[in-house]
């Protein structure tokens, strides 16, 4: 059963149309909402929780409708807002086991449970101070405990990385997958920086002036490209040269050459080219696609580029050949 469906959800505000006639469904799993500032993310998450109407249309969560169970909804999911909503004059334990209480368990099971979920998520003395003395990477964690202490079946995390140095951001995006993987609870995470959902989501759902995009598993979307990229120490002009000599597509990007698969002949080349100059290959990788690719060239452009993906699979036997980590 999908933990999440909508059908034709439609949601006008007097000026713009933050959602438009969307439809899709989401399977259990660490699932990426993805899209710009104001394309509707935030939106969602509201109508999901039974907290804003939607305009038309249908949409469930975990097989409860949003216009008739929104209090049940709000039960049994965890919910992590963007915006800063921490009172500044308590503790995380105070605050973290008054949440535990509006959730249903009863006083000794909440402090338990509190005290247990902000140590997973990093903070230990620290939740005992009030959070007006935290910094943005503790407060985001508290947040982050409040919506997981009721043992949620799901939890939708507004931009849980915002404000955070790439520290932060790492250890942020290492609880989340921990959330998906040891403890079986399925995550909606929004974010707008979509190198970071590659990192840790299972599947991504694009949205884009309030319309769908895509929704698609991860690996579809970083599948192998058509491209290899080589880099050797110098010579690369020369290699490039005698490659285009030879017939191949070759462009270059920095210090890198991208050459243009056209079967397993295209290794051959890229070696035998490197061993005839006396070059040394740094590496010698085939490219993979990123999720950015897709707002950069268009709906269209996943379909543009099949027949080239139709011979890019790694060549066997081929040393330094494989999927190319590209840092985002």
């Amino acid at each position: 059963m999908p933990i999440i469906a909508t059908q034709g959800l439609t949601m006008r505000f007097p000026r713009v149309t933050a959602l438009d006639d969307l439809s899709v469904a989401v399977e259990p799993g660490v699932v990426g909402l993805v899209g710009a500032n104001g394309a509707g993310k935030s939106t969602l998450i509201k109508i999901l929780l039974g907290l804003l109407p939607p305009s038309a249309g249908t949409a469930s969560v975990l097989g409860l409708d949003i216009a008739a169970e929104g209090a049940r909804i709000r039960e049994v999911v965890g919910f992590m807002p963007e915006y800063d909503c921490l009172p500044p004059d308590v503790s995380a334990t105070e605050f973290v086991v008054h949440m535990a209480r509006m959730g249903g368990l009863p006083p000794s099971a909440a402090r338990e449970r509190a005290a247990d979920t902000l140590r997973h998520v990093g903070l230990y003395e620290e939740r005992y101070r009030p959070i007006g003395g935290y910094s943005t990477g503790m407060r985001q964690r508290v947040k982050l405990a409040q919506a997981l202490v009721h043992d949620p079946r799901l939890v939708f995390l507004d931009e849980p990385t915002n404000g955070l140095d790439p520290a932060g951001r790492d250890e942020m995006l290492d609880l989340i997958r921990r959330i998906g993987a040891e403890f079986g609870i399925s995550v909606l995470v929004t974010s707008h920086l979509l190198g970071e959902l590659e990192r840790v989501c299972d599947h991504v759902v694009i949205i884009d002036g309030g319309k769908l995009l895509r929704s698609q598993a991860v690996a579809a979307y970083t599948e192998a490209s058509g491209v290899l990229t080589v880099e050797v120490d110098e010579g690369g002009d020369r290699l490039g040269r005698l490659l285009r000599e030879q017939g191949a597509a070759v462009r270059e990007e920095g210090r890198l050459l991208v050459v243009d698969i056209a079967g397993e002949p295209t290794y051959d080349l890229v070696r035998d080219g490197v061993a005839d100059l006396g070059l040394r290959l740094i590496r010698m990788e085939q490219r993979r696609h990123h999720i950015e690719e897709i707002f950069q060239d268009g709906p269209g452009a996943t379909a543009a580029r099949a027949p080239a993906e139709a011979v890019s699979a790694p060549r066997p036997g081929v040393p330094g050949t494989g999927p190319e980590g590209a840092p985002r």
